[in-house]
């Protein structure tokens, strides 16, 4: 029996490596190994969860030649890290990074958020609004203060918003907010600061992502302006590496100031931008920490379609 314990051991050991390094498919095929499960209970495990995958996309992800994308097989993943006994989170955390590669947080590839986008969960919430995605307002400007916490979390983001309506009647706003994995959406609090008040909030514990009815007091005309601020508090996910923003279409000018606590701050700090959720990053330049404030930021006088967002390094 020695020889037994010693390979479960190794199987253990291997799995603990693969899940903080990654990359995905070497993690799920180590927790399998570590297991012991055939392809086919594995499948058959899926299907008593009511996750339809064959045993050759399960086959294909542990070797690398697929990784999971669509809603179905990310529903499949999170089932995964159920059957195969392993946090919360870690395969799915494993396919926010880059294929082939080790999983180093400083040099991220396509993005937690890109996988709650592509989960279809936000197209869900937004439709029991009955609204569409701009809600027939046009971003003039949008300025965001993302607040970060004693425990290095995301604590809060505040936005101050300014519109124009290219429609008559539009009397709301719905805003979205993307938790970090992690994160409990339902013990979010979402605060009506200026101008408007909070109307229903929905939320889709799985993915961490919260949409909140902001309601104004008039019914703005074709062609007229509005101002309102808000703020998300959340505080419910574990360390964070860094906020981003993503467009679908043009807009107008955005800020985002990332302000931390006095006994937490980061050794670096950089910004990014991304054409979209698959392309690499780029447009990376170091951003300097103000020493009185802790804070810093970012200024794009024109927002266009894609993802800009700030990263930092704690150590």
């Amino acid at each position: 029996m020695p020889h037994a314990t010693q390979h479960a051991d190794v199987a253990t050991a291997e799995l603990d490596s693969a899940l903080r390094g990654g990359p995905f498919h070497v993690a799920l095929r180590a927790a399998i190994a570590a297991r012991g499960l055939p392809l086919q209970r594995v499948q058959h495990h899926l299907s008593r969860r009511g996750v339809k995958v064959g045993v050759t996309s399960l086959s294909y992800w542990q070797q690398g030649a697929r990784r999971p994308q669509r809603p179905e097989s990310l529903r499949a993943v999170r089932a995964l890290e159920e059957i195969l006994q392993l946090p919360e989170e870690s395969l799915i955390r494993l396919l926010a990074e880059p294929d082939g590669r080790t999983a180093d947080r400083r040099s991220p590839g396509r993005s937690y958020r890109s996988l709650v986008e592509a989960s279809g969960v936000l197209d869900r919430l937004l439709a029991e609004f009955g609204t569409r995605r701009d809600g027939g307002l046009h971003t003039l400007g949008h300025h965001e203060r993302v607040r970060i916490g004693t425990r290095r979390e995301l604590a809060e983001r505040e936005s101050h918003h300014i519109v124009r309506a290219h429609r008559d009647g539009v009397d709301r706003y719905v805003a979205v907010y993307h938790g970090g994995p992690g994160s409990a959406p339902e013990r979010m609090s979402v605060h009506a600061l200026e101008n408007c008040r909070t109307g229903r909030v929905r939320w889709h514990h799985d993915t961490g992502v919260l949409a909140a009815e902001l309601l104004f007091d008039t019914r703005l005309r074709a062609g007229d302006t509005f101002l309102f601020r808000y703020a998300v508090e959340d505080g419910t996910a574990g360390v964070s590496r860094e906020y981003l923003r993503g467009a679908d279409s043009p807009g107008g000018q955005y800020a985002l100031q990332v302000c931390f606590d006095s006994g937490v701050l980061p050794v670096r700090c950089h910004r990014f931008t991304q054409h979209s959720a698959a392309a690499p990053r780029g447009g990376r330049q170091e951003l300097p920490l103000s020493g009185r404030h802790r804070s810093v930021h970012l200024v794009e006088p024109r927002l266009r379609s894609g993802y800009v967002g700030i990263a930092w390094d704690w150590d």
